[in-house]
C-alpha cells in the first residue's frame, strides 16, 4: 500500500530516553506497506508550543503525546475531539489539512488491556494517579459502568477528576487495602526504571486484576508483588499495543486506501513483538 512520499508520524514526550512507540509503529508500517516513519521527539515542557509549530509546518500526519504533555497539548490543537473533552486529555493528534485535530486512544487501550483477562463491566475499580493517563482509564471504566475510585499522593487533584468524570470516591494510596478493588490500574509513573511500587505488598491480593501502565521495566515490582499474592497481572504493554493500533487506524483512515480491520488486527501481534524486541538488550 504505497503512499508516495515518506509520511512523517511520531511521539512528543520528555525525557524519550524508554519509548518503544517507534519500533512499534514502523514495524506496523512495515507490515502494511505504508510508506511512513514514526520518529520520538524529546521536547521539554517549556519547548513544546514551538514544536507543535514545527510539526505543522513539516505536515507530520499523526502525532502520539505522552508524559508530560497530554494535558498542555489541550490548548495547541484547533480541535478536540467530544471524547478529549469529556476526558480532559489527549494522546493522539490528527492532521486534517493544516488542521490539528485531539483525540484519546488512551482509554480504548486500557479497556483492550483489561477485556484480554477479565469481562470489564460493572466492576469495583481503582485507579492510582490523577494525571492525563488516569483521566483516560477513568473514562473508560466508567463507560464500563464500573465503580471507580482515584487514589492520588495530591488530593485535590484526584477529587477535580472524580468530580469531573463522576466517578465514585477519592483518598490517598493507603486506602486501597479497604476498597478492596477487582480491578487496580497504576497510571503513576511509579516503577518507571526502579524497582518500586505505588501500593504496599499487603493490600494486594488474589482477586484482583493487576494492570500497570509502567511497560519499562516490563515486570515492574507492583506486578511481581501482585503475581505473588495471586493475582492476574496485565502489563503495560498491552495498553500500549493497544492504543497504538488505534491511532494507527485513526490516521489510516485519511488515506487513499486504508488499511482493512482484518491486517489492523494482525498489526496488534506485529507491535507486540516489536515492543519485546526492543525491550532486549542490543
Amino acid at each position: 500500500m504505497k503512499t508516495g512520499a515518506t509520511l512523517e508520524c511520531g511521539v512528543v514526550l520528555h525525557p524519550a530516553g524508554h519509548t518503544r512507540s517507534p519500533a512499534m509503529h514502523n514495524a506496523a508500517y512495515r507490515a502494511l506497506g505504508l510508506d511512513a516513519a514514526y520518529h520520538a521527539w524529546d521536547v521539554p515542557p517549556e519547548g513544546l508550543a514551538t514544536a507543535v509549530a514545527g510539526f505543522r509546518a513539516r505536515g507530520v500526519r499523526q502525532l502520539s503525546v505522552s508524559i508530560p504533555h497530554k494535558e498542555a497539548m489541550l490548548a495547541l490543537v484547533d480541535e478536540q475531539e467530544p471524547v478529549v473533552r469529556a476526558i480532559g486529555a489527549l494522546n493522539t493528534v490528527l492532521r486534517e489539512g493544516d488542521r490539528l485535530i485531539g483525540t484519546n486512544t488512551d482509554w480504548i487501550g486500557a479497556l483492550a488491556a483489561l477485556e484480554r483477562v477479565i469481562p470489564v463491566q460493572g466492576q469495583r475499580a481503582v485507579v492510582l494517579g490523577a494525571g492525563g493517563t488516569a483521566r483516560a482509564v477513568v473514562y473508560a471504566l466508567r463507560q464500563r459502568g464500573c465503580e471507580v475510585f482515584v487514589l492520588n499522593r495530591t488530593r485535590e487533584r484526584a477529587d477535580e477528576l472524580v468530580r469531573a468524570l463522576e466517578a465514585e470516591g477519592t483518598g490517598g494510596l493507603e486506602r486501597l487495602a479497604a476498597l478492596r478493588p477487582t480491578i487496580l490500574v497504576n497510571t503513576t509513573s511509579v516503577g518507571m526504571g526502579e524497582w518500586v511500587s505505588p501500593v504496599a505488598a499487603d493490600a494486594l491480593d488474589e482477586g484482583m486484576v493487576v494492570l500497570d501502565a509502567v511497560y519499562a521495566p516490563e515486570r515492574t515490582r507492583l506486578l511481581a508483588e501482585a503475581e505473588a499474592r495471586g493475582a492476574t497481572t496485565v502489563g503495560g504493554k498491552w495498553m500500549l499495543v493497544y492504543q497504538a493500533v488505534e491511532q494507527l487506524r485513526r490516521w489510516t483512515q485519511r488515506l487513499p486506501a486504508p488499511p482493512s480491520a482484518q491486517a489492523l488486527s494482525q498489526v496488534v501481534d506485529v507491535m507486540a513483538d516489536a515492543f519485546d524486541r526492543a525491550g532486549r538488550p542490543a
